[in-house]
């Protein structure tokens, strides 16, 4: 495949993804038209819960911003746009700076990888479960509250968002590892795959059970479960903690994502 292919996909499946998120939430809703992806997730936070994606890259951006305000401002939320630094966005880069979203943080690497990677062992005391049931949902979510709290995300989010475990078991595009000490959960990784290649959301380790390795093992068992459900490639949005990690497992940078984010929306 070739990399603009990839590159294609690898951005279609973080929409897809989100798309998909809004059916896992009780809050969750969702809009589409005109080359527009509006997506309202479970939880109010404006960063990963709601976001605006432009389906149609040829779309005027001014009034795809100005649906977006629209589509949030009717539910009292803000809202973030993706943009990517690889030309495509250029004149979506321009038009949220007039529009007044604000640039958030430095710019999130979008990643991938082409192969299976070497499965490490798994440090004493823990082990691996596939995700089956609502209580493996609850530890999923448990152990990502924690994880993102050192980034500041609030206690709420994570439960708001995947309030409906059903559905998420139910999607056959998902699946989730947790890895145990005892019987505490304490790192996850999520895959969702669309379109031929999958991406990872949400690799976490609680900070209690930092520097044993744990988001090494658990970002191999979901790059490697993408590949035994057929995709041909791997991404991920990598934080600045993570981005060397999943280098050294063999993940290679392709461009980035800058976040604009909207943080109140004119009445």
């Amino acid at each position: 495949m070739s990399e603009e292919n990839e590159v294609r996909l690898g951005h279609q499946n973080l929409i897809d993804y989100s798309r998909a998120s809004t059916q896992w939430a009780s809050k969750g809703s969702l809009h589409e038209d005109g080359g527009a992806l509006l997506y309202a997730g479970g939880s109010w936070i404006p960063v990963v819960g709601n976001g605006a994606f432009r389906t149609d890259e040829a779309a005027d951006p001014a009034p795809f911003l100005t649906q977006a305000d629209a589509f949030f401002g009717r539910r009292k939320r803000g809202y973030s746009v993706k943009v990517r630094d690889n030309a495509r966005d250029d004149d979506l880069h321009a038009a949220c700076e007039r529009h007044g979203l604000v640039p958030l943080g430095d710019p999130t690497p979008q990643m991938i990888c082409h192969g299976r990677l070497e499965v490490p062992d798994l440090p004493e005391g823990i082990s691996l479960r596939p995700v089956r049931d609502e209580r493996g949902v609850a530890d999923f979510a448990s152990v990502d509250t924690d994880a993102y709290a050192t980034y500041g995300m609030p206690a709420d989010v994570f439960i708001d968002m995947f309030d409906r475990p059903h559905r998420l078991l139910a999607d056959a595009r998902t699946s989730i590892v947790v890895a145990y000490r005892g019987v505490q959960p304490v790192a996850t990784a999520l895959t969702f795959f669309s379109g031929g290649v999958a991406s990872l959301q949400w690799v976490g380790t609680v900070a209690a059970a930092r520097q044993m390795g744990l988001g090494r093992v658990v970002t191999v068992w979901a790059t490697n479960v993408a590949f035994d459900m057929g995709a041909t490639s791997v991404t991920l949005q990598a934080s600045a903690m993570g981005e060397p990690l999943y280098a050294k497992l063999g993940y290679e940078t392709r461009y980035r994502y800058r976040e604009y984010v909207r943080w109140t929306v004119p009445a």
